[in-house]
Parts: structure tokens; sequence; C-alpha cells
């Protein structure tokens, strides 16, 4: 990586959240992109070619592996425009809608209780089929996926660039897109084990990445911090210094929250024992607070450093917090659905650009500032102009 950033003018860095089935949100906006960098750089341009840093938790991981894994020509194993169909096709076999009737309920809440909601067994199947034995290493770009290992009790952020340098943190792709998904109460936990040539071995006890960090964003950051003073230690031509607003540009893309449907309450939460913190009427308060908590943190921290430094325009955040009924929840796979969180990331595009506001956590339009979709177009420019910069003599 170091080469490029010698070339470049900016570190480029693009950030997918956690979610479930709402990936199809950040993956219509991904499309978006794609077509964008397509009409400027030719039919080929891939997101992989564009960001120096691609991070994505759960849904958002396997969605950065499907982006920067390579297929049989060294190419991304999926272009952006593909993801929504893989959602379509797999999302119902992932995640299997039980008949709403009474009996039905009562056997999916014991569930809840007793194991896991779903058994997890078609998705390991299918990432497993798609991945094979490609390593984190192989990646086409550096990744950071985060996960959570639950004998240990700490998050585990797997990165290509530690991939490369010990074969201990070098698993497999399928293994690292298992961990950051096994979300809590939703699907199991997941357990494997690397090795070295020397015979050393590591195991990891891993659940969902959204337990530590649900918007990778700064987990990201941190990532190409820690990197850039190594690298500036080694090289007297790194110009960049770490953390340095004005030389970021980072795409950060949510999956859609409920904060505006304010289906939990103080009053209701007071009379929840255990039971009532894991399933309220079909949802699981826990998990909504914990990842939706730890992703607005996120962006808080990196909105208040870009904005106290007059680079607002070098971060974009993309998210809907008006998510309400069914396309708030991160597992009704139904097609009807499906095809709903179609048209809110189609929405979403059309939606004013917008900055949330330090003071109240809310997300505002910015007066004269256009669409989601206007942003991303420029933002597309400037990724485009990055690279060619990179790629001239």
């Amino acid at each position: 990586m170091a080469a490029k950033y010698e070339k470049g003018e900016k570190i480029t860095i693009l950030s997918i959240d956690g979610g479930g089935i709402r990936g199809i949100i950040p993956g219509t906006i991904l499309a978006f992109l794609e077509s964008k960098l397509q009409e400027l750089d030719g039919p080929d341009a891939r997101i992989a070619d564009y960001f120096d840093v691609i991070a994505g938790t759960s849904t958002g991981g396997l969605v950065t592996s499907m982006l920067t894994a390579p297929n049989e020509n060294n190419r991304p194993l999926y272009a952006a425009k593909d993801l929504t169909r893989f959602y379509i096709e797999h999302g119902p076999k992932i995640f299997p809608q039980r008949n709403s009737h009474f009996l039905s309920s009562m056997v999916n809440m014991f569930g809840k209780v007793m194991g896991p909601k779903y058994d997890g067994k078609y998705l390991r199947s299918l990432i497993n089929r798609l991945l094979g034995d490609i390593t984190l290493k192989q990646t086409l770009t550096e990744v950071i996926i985060p996960a959570f290992d639950i004998k240990l009790l700490q998050p585990v952020i797997f990165s290509t660039l530690d991939a490369k340098w010990d074969a201990l943190k070098n698993p497999k792709l399928a293994d690292v897109c298992i961990s950051t998904s096994a979300a809590p109460t939703f699907l199991p936990g997941h357990e494997f084990q690397t090795k070295d040539s020397k015979g050393n071995t590591r195991n990891f006890d891993m659940v969902d990445g959204g337990v530590a960090a649900n918007n990778p964003t700064l987990a990201a950051l941190t990532h190409v911090t820690k990197e850039m003073s190594i690298l500036r230690n080694r090289s007297e031509l790194l110009k960049i210094k770490p953390m340095e607003a004005k030389r970021m540009l980072i795409l950060s893309l949510g999956t859609g929250v409920a904060k505006n449907d304010e289906k939990y309450s103080a009053a209701i939460a007071s009379k929840w024992g255990m039971l009532g913190w894991i399933y309220h009427r079909g949802a699981t308060p826990i998990v909504d607070i914990f990842s939706d908590a730890s992703a607005d943190m996120v962006d808080y921290h990196i909105s208040s450093i870009f904005q106290s430094e007059h680079n607002q325009k070098n971060y974009l955040r993309i998210q809907d917090d008006t998510l309400s009924g069914d396309v708030s929840s991160v597992d009704i796979a139904t097609q009807q659905n499906l095809l709903k969180l179609i048209e809110v990331g189609e929405n979403l595009l059309k939606k004013p650009l917008s900055r949330v506001n330090l003071e109240s956590g809310n997300f505002e339009p910015l007066d004269g500032e256009g669409t989601n979709e206007k942003a991303l177009a420029d933002f597309a420019q400037m990724l485009s102009d990055e690279r060619k910069l990179r790629l001239s003599p």
C-alpha cells in the first residue's frame, strides 16, 4: 500500500455497516456508485479498484468480501450491481420465514431462549461455496472486518495487512465472513483455527462483529493511521501524515435504522426482565441497542473530527434513520420486504444530503447541497481523479 500512498493525494476508505437483510440498502447505493465510476472510466471499473481500504461488519463484511475476493481472472468476484440479486436469491434461505400463526410465534419465541433463531447451515454452505479456499491476504484491496472473540471477550479486527505479515492471522475468508455474521440470538457462533508453517496454531471463538463495531469506519481509520505511522518511519518519501482529515476520502454506508420509529421507551423497558431485553414484539431490543449505539458513536466521533478541521466534504455518511415496520428488521426476508428494501435504497439516493447534528444526533438535510445521488456522483469523480493520478507516469 505504501506505493499507492506515495503517488496519491488521498487515502480512500469505504465502510459498510452491519444490518442483516438490510444490506440490500448499501448494496443499492454501491451499485449506483459503481455505475458512475463506469461512466467515467469504462465498463470494467469495480469498487475495489478505487478504495485503499474496504471495511465491513456482519452483512457489510459479506459485501466487502464479495467486492474484494478474486475470481479466476483476479478480478472482483461480484460487481456491485449483482449484490441486490444476491440478497433476493439467498436471503429467504438464510432467514427462512415461519408462518405467522400463534403456534409458530410461540415456537419462535421459545427458540430465541433455547437457541439461535436460525441454524446458519445455509449461510455457511453458501459462503464456503462462494469463497472456497481464498484466504484473507488474497483480497484485491485491503479489507477490515471486525468480529468478537467470545472466549477472550475482546474484538478481533481481521485485516489483509495483518494476514500478509502473520500466517496465524490469515484465515480463510469464508471463516471471517461466517464469524462477523454470527449475530447473537439469530445465528450460531463460529469456531475455527489457523496454523502457520512452524506448526503453531491459533483458535478463534467468534460472534458477530456488530458486538464491537457495527459501523467499522473508525476501525478502518485507526488501521490506516497505524499503518501510516509505520510507513512514515520507513520512508522519507511519504508525505501523508496519520489522521490528516484533508487527505482522507471516506464513504460510510449505513443499513438504515428505526431511530424515529420510537418503538421502545423507558416506561416499557423498566418492566423487562432477561426475556424482555431479548424478545419484544418480534424485535430483539438488546441487539438493536448495542448495534445502533456503536454505529452512531462512530459517526459522531468521525463527524466531529472532519467538521472541526473544516473538511466535511471528505467524509460522506449515507444513512436512513426513518425505517419502520418490517423494513427495519434484520431478518424478515420475504420477497415483499426485500423489494421494499430495494425501494428504500433507491429512495435514499433521491433524498437530500444529510449530516449528523452533533447536538441532537439526528441526520439533518444540508441546504443547497443536493441529493445523496449528486453527492455520490461527486464522490465518484474524486475517486476517479485520485486513481488516474496514481496510474499516471
